[in-house]
């Protein structure tokens, strides 16, 4: 007899206070800025703040004002990702290195089109690389509940975007999750963070799946986790062979869902509906 499922329609993003986790994954391959291990809110207090004087990776001295602007790593929001004063600096050694290739692809980088933009690329790599700076094991955390639920729990499309690692380009598409709860189950929204966990970083589509049905597997304790993928990458598709159309679909299955081909066949009928 088959199993009943539990199956969540598309997950959307609302809102929340910004509010950043400025806690450090652990083994984080990319450690970011000092952390105290506790959440803060966001403030905004620049008459308050010291300055502080940094040499760019071309040898100016530029005048460095606190970063007003945090990415969060615990939420799809920023505060801006505009420039909040004329003279704002982010980060000075990031925003140095932009404006310089500007000027090798031939560009002016002080015209006024271009002026902002090593600013806003700053804020923008910080916040699409944020996943290194997040633990999948702090997020389920918070959120797992004992509950007697046997049945497999489906989350369908979520939404996730990440960069591929050898172009720097942008791949985009849908996750489908689903796993067999062992006495646990975890708040669903938690789910859709832990794929923006191991999105959020320079990847490869094949490693994303996996990390995400690891982290799930093992923090879970589920009988079985099952994720698909489906993206399209622009690395294929605005250079090289340039196949607009073309998607890649990865898979990862884990516990039941990898030994029992009635299990994994069930799942493949959930997220196809």
């Amino acid at each position: 007899m088959p199993r009943r499922v539990i199956a969540c329609a598309p997950l959307t993003t609302r809102p929340t206070r910004y509010r950043r986790n400025v806690s450090e994954a652990p083994g984080s391959i990319c450690p970011r800025r000092p952390h105290s291990g506790v959440q803060e809110l966001f403030t905004s207090k620049a008459d308050t703040l010291p300055v502080h004087f940094v040499e760019d990776p071309l040898g100016n001295t530029m005048a460095e004002k606190p970063k007003l602007t945090q990415v969060f790593a615990n939420s799809h929001y920023a505060a801006s990702f505009e420039a909040e004063s004329e003279d704002e600096v982010y980060d000075a050694r990031k925003e140095a290195l932009v404006k310089s290739m500007l000027g090798e692809i031939g560009e002016d980088p002080n015209r006024e089109g271009l002026r902002r933009t090593p600013l806003r690329v700053a804020k923008a790599m910080d916040f699409l690389t944020s996943g290194y700076s997040m633990s999948a094991e702090e997020i389920i955390k918070k959120a797992l509940f004992e509950e007697d639920v046997r049945e497999m729990v489906v989350v369908r499309d979520i939404e996730f975007y990440s960069m591929c690692e050898h172009h720097m380009l942008p791949f985009f598409g849908h996750a489908h999750v689903g796993y067999l709860p062992n006495g646990k189950v975890v708040g669903l929204s938690k789910i859709a963070r832990v794929v923006d966990v191991f999105a959020r970083r320079l990847q490869v589509q094949e490693r994303l799946t996996s990390q995400v049905a690891d982290a799930l597997m093992e923090h879970l304790g589920a009988h079985g986790v099952a994720v698909v993928m489906e993206a399209s990458h622009t690395c294929m598709m605005m250079r090289g062979v340039q196949k607009q159309r073309s998607s890649t679909v990865s898979s990862a299955m884990r516990g039941t869902f990898e030994t029992d081909p009635r299990t994994r066949s069930e799942f493949m009928s959930f997220i196809k509906g």
